[in-house]
């Protein structure tokens, strides 16, 4: 198994509850408090511009209305996409993956890019987006870790750009994981902790996969899955679980 060069703990999408998600805000909420590295999601504008984004529409997290797909990206970068979280954040864009890559490289953030295709475009957003984050993080050490929900996204995302380390996201690990993470060259699998034992994680681990586990908000669950042998907690609670929470 290759050495896993990520911290143990990733801030969720951004700046976890402190900041509203998938911001530039959010990436500088995680970073001064010292964290080293941030999760969040990436779609394509009706345009195919890269930009984050969580949900298939824009409502809950601007003052817009629509799905993501249906729009351009110009249409969508004035929205406000920070007040819905705080008075104090108004004026937030959706940011491009462009200004993401460039906030995390000035504060040092490694980044796990989460690939997020609106319906009927899984394709198409994984390799765009792998195509990109190649570009954009092409001299990164470590390099972006690319994620998805989506089979065919993140084929799509191996195949344009096979350099970069991919990991598989499940909700519930189902028992042919080790042929679907094999079949994407993956170097890690994701799941939600609130279905990860003991036993999986060491099957996992076996298997020569590292495990991020998310979104992990209580501490000393935090510290029982880094005792089973889980590489990277993401989290909510970036507050509450530190960069150096979790260093054993």
């Amino acid at each position: 198994m290759k050495s896993w060069p990520y911290p143990r703990v990733c801030a969720h999408r951004g700046g976890g509850t402190l900041a509203p998600e998938n911001t530039l805000a959010a990436m500088r909420a995680g970073a001064r408090l010292g964290h080293k590295m941030v999760e969040f999601d990436a779609k394509l504008s009706a345009d195919n511009i890269a930009f984050l984004l969580h949900d298939d529409t824009v409502d809950r997290t601007s003052n817009g209305h629509g799905a993501a797909a249906r729009l351009r990206y110009d249409e969508m970068s004035s929205l406000d996409a920070g007040s819905w979280r705080d008075a104090v954040f108004a004026g937030e864009r959706m940011p491009t993956l462009a200004l993401v890559a460039a906030c995390c490289r000035e504060a040092g953030l490694a980044a796990n890019v989460e690939i997020k295709p609106c319906p009927q475009r899984e394709v198409e957003t994984g390799r765009l987006v792998a195509r990109e984050a190649a570009r954009l993080w092409s001299d990164a050490t470590p390099p972006p870790l690319l994620s998805s929900f989506s089979f065919e996204a993140l084929a799509a995302a191996r195949d344009a750009a096979p350099d970069l380390p991919r990991g598989l996201l499940f909700e519930r690990v189902p028992g042919d994981w080790p042929e679907q993470t094999a079949d994407l060259g993956c170097v890690s699998l994701h799941a939600s902790d609130r279905h990860l034992d003991e036993g999986l994680v060491a099957r996992i681990k076996a298997a020569g996969l590292h495990i991020l586990a998310y979104t992990v908000n209580d501490l000393e669950r935090a510290r029982c899955l880094v005792r089973w042998g889980v590489d990277t907690i993401c989290t909510d609670r970036i507050d509450l679980i530190g960069p150096h929470a979790l260093d054993v």
